[in-house]
């Protein structure tokens, strides 16, 4: 324990103040890759479960649940922009350190686009998509902890302007499923770029994230509440934006709750780092749930994209589960602004359950 309060005060100490839209490349790495964490208000660090495409964005969650599942992710976000993720997992037990892997495929197609010269004459379309193919590994090091890592190659197509690289993820996870209870550190998309979108330009940094997460489930009802503060290697992430530089925006974001007040100030800082959320979990009792109903609020979200003088959803998100024997169906909202909002699906299938259920059979 005193290791990790070192390691996460010397991350506080190189923090810098500065806002994190448009300081880095390959910004796709930071969308919620499943209907769940959409719902969740883009960041499920905390559980460790079933769900393969938790390993995504935390690879200490994976473990041997998890074995030869598939999952199928699909969002539909404003402009036509279309995102998904595919993924498998497989658990190895041979040899003296089993191990959990998985592997993915994430894409982002920002769709088509008209070309024209300086003169405005129609020449043609381009397209924009951007890929990480990714693998990663989880180990069970003790009943309580567990840790894991991703690999994520990077390939960026912006029309004529292409780009590759690299990011790594690394995270520990401590579980105590008798209290309940589970806390996270993950250092998210740590890496460069092996080629840039300009002829001998500068290398730009990757979006890196370091996320702690706190999770616990409730004794007597049937809900998990998480908290997790993302972006904590730099202290201010406000949006500079010059027209509004006095106000901060407050959670119903009405203009009798903008304030320049410096105390009102600091405070909206801090809660920028943080994202709430809990799920309504319906089951039998130590079983995997049937159905689960899930709300989160991302406070950055909502400070970056609420609209002045209106009344939206920017930054709230829900969503709903249900399994259905060996497939499990999600869907997730999310709100960014009141002109649109994303639509997130999931499925995910329990092949190895179905491969054995076949095999009976035929004995």
């Amino acid at each position: 324990m005193k290791y990790w309060l070192i390691v996460f005060l010397l991350f506080i100490s190189l923090g810098t103040y500065a806002q994190i839209g448009g300081n880095s490349t390959y910004e796709f790495l930071r969308i919620p890759n499943s209907a769940r964490i959409t719902a969740l208000g883009g960041s499920l660090i905390t559980v460790r479960d079933a769900d393969l495409n938790l390993a995504y964005h935390n690879p200490a969650a994976l473990n041997p649940s998890m074995h030869r599942r598939i999952a199928f992710n699909q969002s539909a976000y404003m402009g036509g922009v279309t995102h998904g993720y595919l993924a498998y997992g497989h658990y190895i037990d041979q040899g003296k350190v089993p191990v959990m892997v998985h592997a993915g495929l994430q894409y982002i197609s920002y769709g088509k686009f008209q070309n024209r010269d300086v003169t405005g004459t129609y020449t043609g379309e381009t397209s924009a998509a951007e890929y990480a193919i990714n693998i990663g590994a989880g180990y069970q090091i003790s009943k309580f902890l567990s840790v894991g890592a991703n690999a994520k190659t990077i390939l960026s197509y912006l029309g004529s302007y292409n780009s590759t690289g690299m990011a790594f993820d690394a995270a520990a996870m401590f579980s105590d499923t008798a209290k309940k209870i589970s806390l996270t550190v993950a250092f998210k998309n740590m890496g460069t770029q092996f080629s840039t979108y300009a002829r001998n330009g500068n290398m730009e940094p990757l979006p890196f994230d370091l996320q702690i997460g706190f999770a616990h489930r409730l004794k007597y009802i049937p809900l998990r509440f998480s908290v997790i503060m993302h972006n904590i290697q730099q202290w201010g992430i406000v949006y500079d934006d010059p027209s509004q530089q006095d106000n901060q925006v407050l959670l119903t974001g009405n203009e009798d709750q903008q304030t320049d007040n410096s105390a009102i100030k600091v405070v909206d800082d801090i809660f920028r780092h943080f994202i709430f959320n809990m799920e309504l979990l319906f089951g039998k009792k130590g079983k995997p749930e049937v159905f689960r109903v899930a709300v989160g609020y991302n406070h950055m979200r909502r400070g970056e994209l609420l609209s002045a003088n209106l009344s939206d959803i920017a930054g709230f998100s829900f969503g709903c589960g249900l399994r259905i024997k060996q497939f499990q169906l999600d869907y997730g909202f999310g709100g960014y602004h009141f002109a649109g909002s994303a639509h997130h699906f999931s499925l995910a299938v329990n092949l190895d359950a179905i491969l054995k259920g076949a095999w009976k059979k035929k004995k």
